[in-house]
């Protein structure tokens, strides 16, 4: 298969050239403006496919398609809100020789536009796909997964790319160009406008089980999915989709930017991408991860109830995710599963398996939430992933009544004036090699208290799940200190990850905060614990490990 790859040398077109490298059965075209960036692509190019170097103009594709006759022309290129008067001509040329089409379209009106040729791709038996990527292809596969359980009414999402990802000068034009301009989005069951990169809100990306993002703020981004899961979903009254670049500060400078743009009628950002474009893929600080979510409100059996999704990716690969939708269509085409002719969005080209068998290999993981009351803090946070603990942790953090538990454990302590005097201040034991310990818990409406009595010396805290910045998180409260952790599973071990902590509710630097490896499991059918709190520069301050069994029910501790 011949397959015409325009901006084939951009940030979404050699990524796609990468995930296609494995497939000898491929001729890629690597083409653009530039015949110097395309050879030296693939002068660099490994892999079993075939690949060449082409300079093309979009005004010229006409020819290059009667000469090349490719099977599928993917164009990569963008940004599609700048393409002009004539900003289908690429689709048209294709129509005309006959050639299958695919696009990473970001511009909610080119993809809603695309459907005009449909009878056109159908006369001459071809499929022209626009928008094929995560926006708004995982977006419609995932609440298409959701409307088989609810009738959706509202819907937020947004995608948090890594702050090492790469962004490209013409997704930053993109992006500038809707700045501060109206949005077209549904609002309260009618047609309504947003502000671009003007409205925002803050939001969690968490797979359960796994280490969540932090805090996001997200802010309005015109993308397909705002024009294109309205006809999707007949149930719906409202969609706002957003993105979350970080560093924060910048994310937020250009939301001022956007602001002081609608309010006094500024003249486009545009002109100012290559600034953009230039600090913040040279800002790069904080972690290697990016994630998605997608949070839907809806009715079912007369009940209001609320579902997220959420996606987590770790190091690189996050950033070949918008990529991976047309691998997934070249692939299947490969085989001989090609998509219906005709001209649409992308929305209905994948369903959520087909991801999942993308994903499989790397490290992407994915995960349903049912949002609830449940009155147990760890089932809560955990959400499904709760029911994979081993069953003694399991019983340990579910009961509505006050119990109280005995065993053994070993206590460490660091060294020093410092430690010792963070040891007294908190109650922390003494190093021993075999303490009696009694952990007693006390659940009430604002969570469990918790009291861990080591022969006779005790410590106390209190134990609530997070809530706005801290949500899917336990906060822990010794005093006026609070611990912001994550609970995450790793085999059949429940980790606990300090994210953030405050004192009276005020932040305190996070390369500061105490850190440990501290975990819970089941070992001989008994509950077994592992502390470590250790702090930066001090070390150790203290460690204690052994294990527990449930004495009875107690009313009052």
């Amino acid at each position: 298969m011949k397959i015409m790859i325009i901006g084939g040398y951009g940030v979404f077109g050699g990524r796609l050239v990468e995930l296609l490298a494995d497939i000898c059965d491929l001729e890629l075209i690597i083409c653009g403006r530039s015949l110097s960036k395309a050879q030296a692509y693939y002068e660099a190019f490994e892999g079993k496919a075939s690949v060449q170097p082409l300079q093309l103009d979009r005004n010229g594709i006409s020819a290059e398609l009667s000469r090349l006759q490719p099977q599928i022309v993917v164009d990569a290129s963008g940004p599609f809100q700048n393409y002009g008067g004539d900003c289908y001509s690429v689709i048209k040329a294709c129509i005309n020789q006959k050639v299958n089409y695919l696009d990473f379209a970001d511009a909610a009106d080119f993809v809603y536009g695309v459907s005009q040729f449909n009878e056109q791709a159908k006369s001459a038996g071809i499929f022209v796909l626009s928008g094929v990527s995560s926006f708004p292809v995982l977006t419609a596969a995932v609440l298409r997964k959701m409307a088989l359980t609810m009738d959706v009414k509202t819907v937020h999402g947004g995608i948090a790319p890594s702050v090492y990802a790469g962004v490209g000068l013409n997704v930053m034009k993109a992006v500038l160009s809707y700045a501060g301009e109206p949005v077209k989005l549904q609002r309260a069951g009618e047609i309504g406008f947003g502000i671009g990169l003007a409205e925002s809100m803050r939001y969690t990306v968490a797979v359960p089980g796994k280490l969540p993002l932090r805090n996001i703020r997200f802010s309005l981004v015109d993308v397909p999915d705002l024009q294109i899961i309205p006809p999707e979903q007949p149930t719906l009254t409202d969609i706002w989709m957003g993105a979350g670049p970080v560093p924060e500060t910048l994310h937020r400078i250009l939301n001022l930017l956007a602001k002081a743009r609608s309010r006094f009628k500024l003249p486009s950002l545009v002109p100012f991408s290559k600034l953009f474009y230039t600090v913040l893929n040279l800002v790069k600080f904080g972690e290697h991860r990016g994630g998605m979510f997608v949070h839907a409100k809806g009715i079912s059996k007369g009940e209001t109830i609320e579902q997220s999704w959420h996606l987590l990716a770790e190091g690189d690969d996050g950033p070949y995710i918008p990529s991976m939708t047309i691998e997934a269509i070249i692939r299947k085409s490969l085989s001989g599963q090609y998509p219906d002719i005709g001209a649409r969005s992308g929305a209905n080209a994948l369903e959520l398996e087909d991801y999942d068998q993308l994903f499989s290999s790397r490290e992407i993981y994915t995960e349903f939430r049912q949002c609830d009351d449940s009155p147990f803090i760890f089932q809560h946070v955990l959400g499904v992933a709760y029911a994979t603990l081993p069953a003694k942790v399991q019983a340990f953090h579910k009961t509505t009544e006050a119990s109280q538990w005995r065993g053994q454990a070993k206590v460490k302590r660091g060294n020093g004036m410092l430690v010792n005097m963070i040891c007294a201040c908190f109650g922390f034991p003494q190093a021993a090699d075999n303490v009696p310990v009694i952990v007693s818990i006390s659940p009430d409406e604002k969570g469990e208290h918790w009291i861990r009595n080591f022969d006779g010396k005790a410590f106390s805290s209190k134990q609530r799940r997070g809530v706005a910045k801290n949500e899917f998180l336990l906060v822990e409260s010794f005093g006026v200190l609070d611990f912001s952790v994550a609970l995450v599973i790793e085999g059949d071990r429940l980790y606990f990850v300090p994210r953030a902590w405050s004192c009276f509710g005020i932040p305190l630097p996070k390369f500061l905060l105490p850190k440990g490896r501290s975990y819970e499991t089941e070992k001989d059918g008994m509950f077994c614990f592992n502390v470590e709190l250790a702090a930066p520069i001090i070390g150790l301050i203290v460690s204690y490990e052994g294990n527990l069994e449930r004495v009875n029910d107690m009313v009052n501790i």
